[in-house]
């Protein structure tokens, strides 16, 4: 599995946006897709809101990456 750390400089950032940012989703659209189709876990459990919000400290499984939140001071 390959691992991505994603640093933001905001309070969150949404599931979809997380996926196209790290390269677990070529583009918005296969974001969008794969979370409504159920393909997605955040922190361990499936997820279909592609707004959900994410924090530092959590996490999100596509196919085979995991992408985990790190805030700027992190």
């Amino acid at each position: 599995m390959k691992e991505e750390i994603v640093r933001i400089h905001t309070e969150f950032i949404r599931l979809q946006d997380l996926l196209k940012l790290s390269g677990a989703a070529e583009t918005g659209g296969q974001a969008k897709v794969a979370v409504q189709q159920g393909l997605v876990k955040v922190n361990g459990e499936v997820c279909t809101m592609r707004g959900k919000k994410l924090r530092p400290g959590d996490t999100a499984e596509y196919g085979d990456f995991l992408c985990k939140v790190e805030g700027e001071t992190e």
